[in-house]
């Protein structure tokens, strides 16, 4: 019976035009999973952190959102409830705030401040045009310091198409609004909000030639995207040890049951003419959000990226949820004037985000690694840059942060701080990631309650 082999981390199963990465195996020791320079972004036992955020629109009621009591004996009140299971993994941070999406100086315009501000923390400039200015946003300061670890340097989604023209919002442009990512202070990083999209950028190549026939080829003769790797996998598999064939297996077929869900979402679609792709956002919105939490995780576990920010729908969203018996527009909503109704319609909405957001994290929590599990290794920050949308604060905004950041974290907490800039929270991240910076946007220094 042959050894089981030794494999380093960046171990990738190719075929035509096909690139997937692997979850982490008992074969990568630590020794060959630590590469030079990843010393800042890996844990003490040599895994790697990954750092996400996670937006939703229009605010919070912040009266069923804040829990009464601080420290490790807070109770969930009724729209965090769905985490009850996750209460030791989250750390529900209030007071922290975004100054610089408050109007100053500039009047109306809050929606697009909330989500330019909410990763740079810069004032966003008031313009419709192309003299875009903002500031570069945290995931993309990451990127640019420890992207090059990886296959992707960051990974950007949304459930809203990408605009970056247009008058959005009081004489804001439409980008400041449907991006949350900014590589430079006048150049946003489309988020993708299709899943095919969004599959193919994570295990096709990009720079291969051979990927576009990669794809016609799989269309045509209709075959998976793992049957171009097949060889590759048989091959590595004979060489493992009897725990990582079994998480192998599972992996690829995780991978599989993604892609007939993207599949799934085209069937009927007809393709757009000169796209090679065709159109694949799914009709039901949960179904959408999970396909795309889905693709994060597979992102994370396959370590082909360790930064990502999902977009779940833009600052002024007026998408009305039917299906929990929500049938008002949310921004609408979110101009309650104090009415109970509206507010109780609008704690059904977070609430229904909350749920989304915690079957991610279940997500996240059943893929093993190392002693523990994926999310163990995550910082994933979930909020809004509104608190209350009717009167428009950007002042102790919901915000939590789930995972254990590689044993550096403390979750299992409402920490209760006051009127601290969000910007210090994401210091207190970067330095995490081995990206540390002195200053982002408004920060004052790293957030060390966390």
């Amino acid at each position: 019976m042959s050894t089981p082999c030794q494999l380093p981390r960046r171990t990738f199963l190719k075929g035509l035009g096909i690139t997937l990465g692997l979850p982490w195996l008992e074969a990568m020791t630590p020794a060959t999973r630590l590469l030079a320079g990843e010393a800042g972004s890996v844990s003490s036992t040599g895994l790697p952190r990954r750092m996400a955020f996670v937006y939703v629109p229009n605010g919070a009621d912040m009266a069923n959102w804040t829990p009464a009591a601080e420290g490790n004996e807070f109770a969930l009140p009724p729209i965090l409830e769905p985490l009850h299971d996750l209460r030791n993994s989250i750390q529900v941070i209030s007071g922290l705030a975004h100054d610089k999406a408050k109007p100053n100086g500039d009047g109306a315009g809050d929606h697009a401040r909330a989500c330019a501000t909410f990763l740079t923390g810069c004032q966003a400039r008031k313009t419709a045009g192309a003299d875009l200015r903002v500031g570069v946003s945290v995931d993309q300061i990451a990127a640019a310091r420890v992207g090059g670890q990886t296959r992707l340097p960051s990974l950007e989604l949304s459930c809203d198409p990408a605009r970056q023209a247009g008058n959005c919002d009081s004489g804001y442009s439409c980008a400041y609004q449907f991006n949350l990512s900014w590589r430079s202070e006048s150049n946003p990083v489309p988020p993708e909000c299709n899943p095919r999209l969004a599959f193919e950028r994570l295990f096709g190549n990009p720079d291969d030639p051979a990927a576009k026939e990669s794809l016609a080829r799989r269309r045509l003769l209709r075959k998976s995207i793992l049957d171009f790797a097949l060889d590759d996998a048989r091959q590595l598999r004979a060489r493992l040890g009897a725990t990582d064939r079994r998480k192998l297996d599972e992996y690829l077929t995780s991978i599989r049951e993604i892609e007939r869900r993207v599949e799934s979402t085209e069937q009927g679609v007809i393709p757009r003419p000169n796209l090679a792709i065709p159109d694949a956002v799914p009709q039901d919105y949960e179904q959408h959000i999970r396909l795309m939490f889905d693709l994060l995780v597979l992102a994370f576990q396959t370590d082909t990226t360790r930064i990502a920010t999902f977009l779940i729908a833009h600052d002024g969203s007026n998408r009305s949820y039917p299906f929990i018996g929500v049938r008002e527009g949310h921004h609408d909503l979110s101009h309650h004037e104090g009415k109970e109704e509206k507010k109780a319609k609008i704690a059904k909405i977070n609430r229904f985000h909350i749920t989304q957001f915690a079957w991610f994290l279940e997500r996240l929590r059943s893929v093993r690694e190392g002693n523990g599990t994926l999310l163990d290794q995550c910082m994933i920050v979930y909020g809004s840059g509104l608190a209350d949308g009717n009167s428009h604060s950007h002042e102790d905004l919901p915000v939590l942060l789930a995972g254990g950041g590689g044993g550096t974290l403390r979750p299992g907490r409402h920490v209760r701080l006051s009127k601290t800039p969000m910007t210090n929270l994401y210091l207190a991240l970067l330095d995490r990631m081995g990206a540390s910076v002195e200053r982002l946007g408004d920060s004052t220094g790293s957030l060390k309650a966390v």
